[in-house]
């Protein structure tokens, strides 16, 4: 398995074929989710802001798994030396930067009139999910910063390790310290709180970006395979 995705011949075939496959399942995904998104009733406290959820959760969840994702290609990048590894990790960190904007600025939106502010700092979620927006942004500024791709993938690659220590505090923020915001809903003993109303066109919503994001991700590490081979071959012609 792991040696399909070692091999750039064999993940460039492979990919050729599950970046549409999985373009189109998000599609689906989506418009089934947001119709069913849109026929949710009101909550009876959040009236129609409640619907909100349905693009912060999905979002703030990517953010979270992209950052796994560039850290797990990261950690394999680093200590097996593959270039594909280094290349997704590259390519992942963009799309889980965009992720995770788009759920600070939806919190910030819902926020507003729940809480009655854009921002609290001393909120731990707000403050970790800050954190990790601004890890993805060092870690391509870094990646910017040092021509030679092989010292920046390394670089890049111990800072996305570093990085790691702030998916738990996200996640378990909640639990460990006072919060504005609620408890787990959906990921937690005994089952969901949340009506099936609500569940459904969240579940969905959450699988079609987690589809999107697949098949943006193997769309730019096939973009980026390809930028380094025509780099490559200009530089043979011209040292030629």
């Amino acid at each position: 398995m792991w040696s399909v995705f070692a091999n750039p011949a064999r993940f460039m075939a492979l990919s050729r074929r599950l970046a549409p496959a999985f373009g189109l399942a998000a599609a689906v995904c989506l418009i089934l989710g947001v119709w069913l998104a849109a026929r949710a009733p009101n909550d009876y406290q959040q009236n129609e802001t409640v619907k909100i959820m349905f693009v912060h959760v999905p979002a703030a969840w990517m953010g979270l798994f992209a950052y796994a994702c560039l850290a797990g290609a990261s950690f394999f990048g680093l200590v097996f030396r593959h270039v594909l590894a280094d290349v997704a990790a590259k390519t992942a960190a963009p799309l889980g930067a965009g992720f995770t904007v788009l759920a600070l600025a939806t919190g910030s939106l819902w926020g507003r009139p729940m809480w009655g502010t854009w921002w609290v700092w001393g909120d731990a979620r707000l403050t970790s999910e800050f954190i990790l927006l601004v890890v993805y942004l060092g870690y391509m500024a870094l990646h910017l910063a040092i021509e030679d791709e092989t010292r920046a993938a390394r670089a890049a690659a111990i800072l996305a390790m570093v990085g790691v220590v702030n998916l738990p505090v996200i996640h378990f923020s909640v639990e460990w310290w006072n919060s504005l915001h609620q408890g787990q809903s959906v990921m937690r003993r005994g089952g969901p709180a949340m009506p099936p109303v609500y569940l459904w066109p969240l579940l969905l919503i959450t699988l079609g970006y987690t589809l999107l994001f697949g098949a943006l991700w193997l769309t730019r590490i096939r973009a980026e395979v390809w930028r380094r081979r025509a780099t490559a071959l200009t530089r043979a012609e011209a040292e030629g």
